[in-house]
């Protein structure tokens, strides 16, 4: 059986380059937290164990993973990357197993990578570490190694000889042990450098030193970078939106132009599904089959059954579940609300804590007039009931089956089945009354020409 596995992810640092209130770990790719994409990742490793270590603002941390079962360590003061590790331990002081060390800024690490690490601890090595090959090696730490990926040497960039910063094979800082080494190597870390910190890449220089094998997993570059700006940040949430629009149009889904389509992180599309330009999917969206989705919609925690069309210029907002065949037009807006199936709102209507039957169509203008500024309030409309324009429904209140409003008619109580409900003021008629007034106002402004 292979061995557990348990991750301690370093979060301590300020992020100060984000000049955010936020939590750089926190900030969202896709509608999700970094940090969450990464614990999401190294879940599909079998990770066990998930020991985040944190600094400043640790509460936002706390807040983020309730629930998940992560546990959060507080590093105090703030020694280094090695100090920041052994934070960890009093957490897994009972774990027995693979140990990997990896950092809450690098989102995309993948759940084969980190098993592909532990393999290679499994297989003989002492520690594993994570390499990669970046288009500029800039100021990256060198993994000097055999062919074999046996590492004779760990050296950072300020200390390298210009022989080894010709070598391009960098460290990403991501490090494997088992805890029976693990610990141990941590605590052998010193800081006799010029910031008198305890760096976690002296973990694998110390192991070649008392004689055991440090071998290299290498990755690309894109699954390792760090984000440490609003820019990389933007280049990160890119990255991650290409290979999204790749996936979808592989799974069978049309993006008339991909590069104007944004997923979230959970977004879910059927096949024969067609998105046109500008279209914004936040969480919790679930499209089924021969969808059609319009130009400039924006859909959030929303359901959509097969066969509907949405927009142009519509927005789904949570709660809203769009049964088989629903239409929702241009300047539609439905919040909390499910539509029946082939319900229609084709024009600039607004639809909140409501329940639409099957059939029923709602009229231009039409609003569900749900909060009365303290609390919101449920409207119900029958199968094949039908609104007429510019009509509001003042929640709570029912529509029955088959009944009809009248255009421009304000409901405030409930119609029964097959009625008609008419809420207009009496209509006057004066015949003769505007050619008079405009008579007398043209004489009156001529004269005061005069």
């Amino acid at each position: 059986m292979s061995e557990p596995i348990a991750v301690i992810v370093l979060a301590a640092g300020k992020g100060t380059r984000m000049k955010s209130d936020l939590h750089k770990v926190l900030h969202p790719i896709a509608g999700r937290p970094m940090l969450l994409h990464l614990l999401a990742s190294i879940g599909e490793a079998g990770a066990s164990r998930q020991v985040i270590v944190a600094g400043d603002r640790r509460e936002q941390i706390e807040a983020a993973l309730a629930g998940s079962g992560a546990e959060v360590v507080v590093q105090e003061p703030q020694l280094g990357t090695a100090h920041a590790a052994l934070h960890a331990k009093g957490a897994l002081s009972a774990f027995s197993g693979h140990v990997v060390v990896c950092f809450g800024d690098v989102p995309f690490l993948l759940g084969d990578t980190v098993r592909r690490l532990c393999d290679a601890v499994t297989g003989g090595a002492q520690v594993a570490v994570l390499g990669f090959r970046p288009a500029a090696t800039a100021a990256y730490g060198r993994i000097i190694a055999e062919a074999d990926g046996t590492v004779r040497k760990m050296v950072e960039h300020k200390d390298a000889s210009p022989e080894e910063r010709s070598v391009n094979l960098c460290n990403s800082g991501v490090i494997v042990a088992h805890s029976k080494d693990m610990w141990r190597l941590l605590e052998a870390v010193g800081n006799e450098n010029a910031a008198g910190e305890y760096y976690l890449p002296d973990v694998a220089t110390n192991a070649i030193a008392e004689g055991g094998r440090v071998v290299v997993v290498e990755a690309p570059e894109s699954e390792v970078m760090g984000i440490n700006s609003r820019a990389e940040l933007a280049e990160a949430e890119l990255r991650w939106q290409q290979r999204r629009r790749r996936q979808a149009m592989d799974d069978g889904a049309s993006l008339i132009a991909p590069e104007a389509v944004w997923f979230a992180w959970d977004t879910k599309l059927g096949r024969d599904v067609l998105v046109e330009p500008n279209v914004i999917f936040g969480p919790g969206v679930k499209v089924a089959d021969g969808v059609k989705i319009r130009a400039f919609c924006h859909i959030e925690g929303a359901h959509l059954a097969s066969g509907v069309e949405v927009g142009p210029y519509a927005r789904l907002r949570p709660g809203t579940v769009l049964e088989e065949k629903v239409k929702i037009g241009n300047f539609v807006e439905v919040k909390k609300a499910t539509m029946g199936k082939g319900a229609k709102a084709n024009h600039l209507s607004y639809i909140g804590d409501a329940e639409v039957g099957a059939g029923a169509n709602i009229g231009a203008g039409t609003i569900t007039c749900n909060y009365d500024g303290y609390f919101k309030y449920k409207t119900v409309i029958g199968e094949g009931a039908f609104i007429g324009s510019n009509s509001a429904l003042v929640a709570p209140v029912k529509i029955g089956r088959d009944a009809i409003v009248a255009a421009g008619s304000a409901v405030t109580r409930d119609v029964m089945d097959g009625e008609l409900r008419i809420v207009r003021g009496e209509q006057l008629v004066k015949p003769g009354w505007a050619d008079r007034f405009h008579d007398a106002m043209k004489k009156k402004k001529a004269e005061k020409k005069g």
